[in-house]
């Protein structure tokens, strides 16, 4: 791994001031069942447009399986997601990218034969013209947007410290450098709201530091923020509002402090009783 720090990274960037608005997402009675097993049961909140609302709990409480509902790679047995005001419920991952919703993955989810500037590109599929005819004959809109595309992925490459990354083979980079370039990719689509699954697992303390950055950077630019994430500073020290999971089932809720001080929270965490 990359122990360096990136230097156009800010890692010390102030905390995002928090804008009241509206929900962006909200979650009502959620529940799906796998095999009689409940994974997630009857879980509601909602997620306030420009936060960084972070989902926690141990292992096994449901956290991946939440933003497999959220994101259309599960249907839920009950209840419903609303985004942006409308029901999308079980809606298909690509359909609810069109709508400007985006994810990455706990797993890195890389295309590692393909140019770390191509693989931002893919990101950018649902803005370019895809049709045959086009391509085939190469009319100079399609070359003005593929051109169009280049540039703004390697603007957003830049924006998450990796503009030295550009020419570079995927197969090639760090772990900690792979995981900025998957937010990239997700920022490429030009989400509303972006879901990050654990972007800090398997990172050294200067690459989640450099991960924090950037998470705050997207924020401050608009984009709303869902991140599931084990490393408790980053959580503590990033986020407006978090949502604390136990066996599928909301535990608490509030802010940073109050989540914190919460006793079932903390005993669902040491495995000890309430």
């Amino acid at each position: 791994m990359n122990m360096r720090t990136d230097p156009e990274l800010s890692l010390d960037a102030a905390p995002v001031a928090r804008r009241d608005g509206p929900p962006l997402l909200r979650v009502e009675h959620l529940s799906r069942e796998f095999g009689g097993v409940l994974a997630i049961g009857d879980l509601s909140f909602t997620v306030a447009a420009g936060d960084i609302h972070s989902i926690i709990g141990p292992n096994g409480a449901g956290k991946t399986t939440l933003f497999n509902l959220v994101t259309g790679v599960y249907k839920p047995s009950g209840g419903r997601v609303l985004f942006d005001g409308a029901d999308v419920s079980g809606q298909a991952p690509y359909r609810l990218a069109a709508r400007g919703m985006s994810r990455t993955f706990q797993n890195l989810q890389i295309f590692f034969n393909m140019t770390a500037l191509e693989n931002v590109m893919v990101g950018r599929h649902l803005h370019l013209n895809t049709r045959l005819l086009p391509a085939l004959f190469r009319f100079p809109s399609l070359v003005r947007k593929d051109s169009e595309a280049r540039d703004r992925a390697a603007a957003l490459m830049a924006e998450v410290g990796l503009s030295k990354y550009l020419d570079a083979d995927a197969a090639s980079m760090p772990y900690g450098a792979l995981k900025r370039l998957e937010i990239a990719r997700a920022l490429a689509a030009e989400p509303k709201l972006l879901l990050l699954d654990e972007p800090a697992a398997g990172l050294n303390a200067t690459e989640s530091r450099e991960i924090d950055a950037v998470i705050k950077k997207v924020a401050a630019g608009g984009v709303t923020i869902v991140l599931v994430e084990h490393d408790m500073k980053m959580v503590m020290g990033i986020s407006h509002k978090i949502t604390a999971l136990n066996h599928g089932r909301k535990l608490a809720e509030g802010t940073p402090a109050e989540v914190a001080a919460n006793p079932e929270v903390v005993a669902a965490y040491l495995g000890a009783a309430p």
